[in-house]
């Protein structure tokens, strides 16, 4: 069995609207206004963009900016360090340990990541948490191969790379479009709509998966 991660809202601590209301009190002033501005911000195609690779931060920051009307120095401050202060979710952080020393004990198990992220953001991650990379056998960063999800391709790319059988393989994303693609392909799929319920329910899943 073959269990394939999202990163930011599955493992990752990813909340834009929050975020936004953080440094951007002045537009996001309440939850209709924070989670518009991440709409703008993060849904627009700068930052699609950025995630596949195709724009450097500085780039991205200057253009959101200009046609959000926001301060520039304020949203390069913004965008340029992120990946320094993204943090861990612990409650599938250690579901994934878990999952990992079942892999270790022999249980035929594959865990893998796949996740639309900037290059400057994967990276960051990667030096932080060298812990969290480490329960994976593999996995894809949008930014490196400059493809994102939903489209099928950068899906496709992780299968090939990492010998994945779509029937034998599970999904989880926090992200409605990004999980039908996969079930498009002939993936099984979990929408992760709270990172605590995905934690009570993916090991009885993989667990009777495997017949352990």
């Amino acid at each position: 069995m073959n269990v394939v991660f999202d990163l930011g809202g599955v493992l990752i601590d990813w909340r834009p609207a929050d975020l936004l209301k953080e440094h951007f009190p002045q537009r996001a002033v309440d939850d209709a206004s924070a989670h518009a501005l991440s709409r703008a911000f993060f849904h627009h195609q700068d930052w699609l963009d950025f995630d596949g690779g195709l724009r450097e931060a500085e780039d991205v920051a200057a253009r959101t900016a200009q046609r959000l009307q926001l301060p520039a120095a304020a949203v390069r401050d913004f965008i340029v360090p992120l990946g320094e202060y993204l943090q861990p979710l612990p409650v599938t952080v250690d579901t994934l340990a878990g999952l990992a020393e079942l892999r270790d004990e022999g249980a035929p198990l594959k865990l893998c990541y796949l996740s639309n992220m900037p290059l400057p953001y994967a990276r960051a991650l990667e030096r932080r948490l060298p812990g969290l990379f480490a329960r994976f056998d593999g996995g894809v960063f949008s930014g490196d191969v400059k493809r994102i999800k939903p489209n099928t391709e950068i899906y496709e790319l992780l299968a090939w790379r990492q010998g994945l059988v779509p029937g034998d393989t599970l999904f989880i994303d926090d992200s409605v479009p990004n999980v039908e693609s996969a079930m498009a392909l002939g993936w099984q799929a979990l929408h992760c709509t709270s990172p605590a319920a995905l934690a009570a329910r993916l090991p009885r899943m993989v667990t009777q998966a495997l017949r352990l």
